[in-house]
């Protein structure tokens, strides 16, 4: 029995293609189907379960007729610089959008070369080519792309376990691909090339360096412009120009690659993340510990990170002994656990840590602050019994969601399993697995599951931000292990007197710091609320004879802990304005002989509103209580 989940159940007696079921239906514009939840080709043969077709305004939609894009774009490229000299990468789809890798014989792709690729795909949209699927025996296959010469494909082809292989084929293009496909090139026409960049073949270092070509498409031109517009602002909100232009920090490529410096302005921003999130974990009884950056290697032998994180770590030797930088915190707060005798009464024991870290990352994925090799966690460890479990994972939960209340995000969850370069066994990952499914459907919060995404030494949940425009970023983590205190052997004491082995939560609410910081950047497109700004007021004196009376301000306000600065250049007032605007700076105060003989301030918001005369001390009031509440609102405006 087959049961459509669009219009009903139909009985069949022999295989039939979802392009052939959707015609008997009656049911039209079905570009692919889901079969008991697997996205599938409108090509593929169903007999039972449950399907479902997917039109261009189904949620999934996007993953098909984006594929589909990319083979248009190779496509065109191929009759733009010719096929004898057009080697084929891979061209998956992506979150938003589409890529394909390429590398031109004797030449290269530029930027002015996107206009005339985005007409010739305009070209073979037009021409509404039937895309067909054809398959080949996998020792065949090689030979049909040797033939064409597309060694990269020749190397992946050599490399599957498949002995029959599928291709897609368009016109004169044919690419070897699992699909799904459209039915042809003409059902999807908004689209835009966004950008050029390199990429070293299958991501490796070592391999040849390939182009790489970034696309979008939607299924109508509205959503295709709106989402323009918000590459657009994001291209404005790019927390690698702000950054440094806003003097928070900046990268020197040549002497530290990857690791970001940070100026007065940024460290700032950083204390003052750091300071509320001590303030949280204190209050939910964790203990603030240091531990060491570097550390043996037999540490980390044991710890399981030289089995499967070496190649991510650095390694120094000293006196005929090797070290390691440290990767991570856990090992360190497992040493401090085992530093003394612990009875089941002390449990759970939460431990956390601003924890320097320091991870290899290849110079081709480096990114701002959001990829580096050098970062600080807000990073916790819980040694708990068995049975505290599921009301530990919620304690970390609601955490989580006190502090990303604070920035206004929004968030979402993914569960993520065993992987496949994992430790221990299959039976403790399904208990460990199974416990984090219990907190959450406990506490009733939404997740998805990620197959096989999990650390490898343990299942994790993982919490996705919601920006100000829409993008989602990974950020908190909470990871369960039953394996590392295996590993190290520890234990508490229980009410029997008897030596039990305790489970230990790894988790991070910001993620690290240095990302968090570079996520508020463009979620704020730098214009920190008052408590993150690390200038919070700048006093603005008209003329020399009221510098006297700024200053006053100055000190009485810096007495009560405001951030605040005097600028009294000979500078016009409009040119000192527009300055701290531009640096957004939350207030300004301007004085002159009214103000002065007033004792008020004129305040000014970096957006350009004129709040007009204020008294001092209603002023000082009103943005001390701004601080000290950690408003995302300005109070001044009520």
């Amino acid at each position: 029995m087959l049961i459509v989940k669009n219009t009903g159940e139909v009985k069949l007696e022999a295989p039939i293609s979802v392009k052939a079921l959707a015609e008997r239906m009656k049911y039209s514009g079905v570009i692919a189907a889901l079969l008991d939840g697997k996205l599938i080709d409108v090509r593929d043969e169903v007999v039972s379960g449950q399907i479902e077709f997917v039109t261009l305004d189904h949620p999934v939609a996007p993953q098909v007729y984006r594929h589909t894009m990319s083979h248009i774009m190779a496509q065109a490229v191929m009759r733009i610089f010719g096929e004898n000299r057009v080697l084929l990468g891979i061209g998956p789809v992506i979150e938003n959008g589409f890529y394909y890798d390429f590398e031109i014989v004797d030449g290269r792709i530029v930027e002015e070369d996107l206009p005339r690729i985005e007409e010739e795909m305009r070209k073979i949209i037009e021409e509404d080519l039937t895309i067909e699927r054809f398959t080949m025996k996998r020792d065949e296959a090689i030979q049909f792309m040797k033939s064409r010469g597309q060694k990269y494909k020749v190397e992946l082809l050599s490399e599957m376990q498949e002995e029959t292989v599928t291709f897609y084929k368009q016109g004169e293009f044919v690419d070897l691909c699992r699909g799904p496909h459209l039915p042809s090139t003409g059902m999807v026409k908004h689209f835009k090339l966004l950008s050029l960049s390199g990429a070293y073949w299958r991501g490796d270092e070592r391999n040849p360096m390939l182009q790489r070509i970034y696309g979008t498409a939607f299924a109508n031109e509205n959503e295709l412009n709106r989402y323009i517009e918000m590459i657009e602002e994001a291209k404005r909100r790019d927390h690698r120009k702000l950054g440094p232009a806003l003097g928070i920090f900046f990268i020197d490529h040549e002497n530290a690659p990857g690791m970001p410096i940070f100026t007065p302005a940024g460290t700032i921003i950083l204390r003052e993340l750091m300071d509320f999130s001590r303030e949280l974990h204190l209050a939910s009884g964790y203990q603030e510990v240091m531990t060491p950056l570097v550390m043996s290697e037999k540490l980390w032998r044991m710890s399981g990170h030289w089995d499967h994180y070496k190649e991510n770590m650095y390694f120094t030797s000293k006196e005929d002994q090797n070290f390691a930088i440290k990767p991570m915190n856990c090992p360190g707060h497992i040493l401090i656990y085992k530093s003394r005798p612990v009875s089941y009464r002390d449990l759970p024991i939460r431990y956390f840590e601003f924890g320097r870290v320091h991870r290899y990352e290849r110079s081709g994925v480096l990114h701002g602050l959001l990829r580096v090799r050098s970062f600080t966690q807000d990073d916790a460890h819980i040694f708990c019994r068995i049975d505290q479990i599921e009301k530990e994972i919620v304690g970390i939960i609601r955490l989580i969601e006190r502090i990303y209340a604070q920035f206004g995000f929004e968030y979402s969850v993914e569960l993520s399993t065993m992987p496949e370069n994992h430790m221990g066994d299959v039976e403790t990952w399904n208990m460990a697995t199974e416990s984090l499914k219990n907190a959450l459907d406990s506490i009733k919060l939404p997740y998805t599951i990620k197959e096989g995404e999990g650390a490898f030494y343990g299942p994790k949940i993982d919490f996705h931000v919601k920006d100000s425009i829409g993008r989602t970023w990974q950020c908190a983590t909470v990871q369960l292990d039953f394996l590392m205190p295996q590993r190290f052997d520890l234990y508490y004491v229980d009410s029997d007197g008897s030596q039990v082995r305790p489970v230990m939560i790894h988790t991070a609410k910001y993620g690290s710091l240095e990302r968090f910081l570079g996520i508020l950047i463009e979620h704020f497109a730098g214009a920190f609320p008052t408590w993150l700004a690390p200038t919070q007021v700048v006093v603005l004196p008209i003329s020399d004879r009221h510098t006297h009376y700024a200053e006053k301000i100055v000190e009485k306000f810096s007495n009560s802990g405001v951030r605040i600065k005097l600028d009294a250049r000979h500078e016009t007032l409009s040119y000192r304005v527009r300055e701290a605007q531009t640096m957004k700076i939350p207030y300004m105060f301007i004085v002159g002989d009214r103000e002065m003989n007033e004792n008020k301030v004129s305040v000014r918001t970096r957006k350009g509103t004129d709040l007009g005369p204020k008294h001092v001390d209603q002023v000082l009031s009103i943005i001390v209580e701004e601080i000290k509440t950690r408003s995302l609102k300005n109070l001044l405006e009520g």
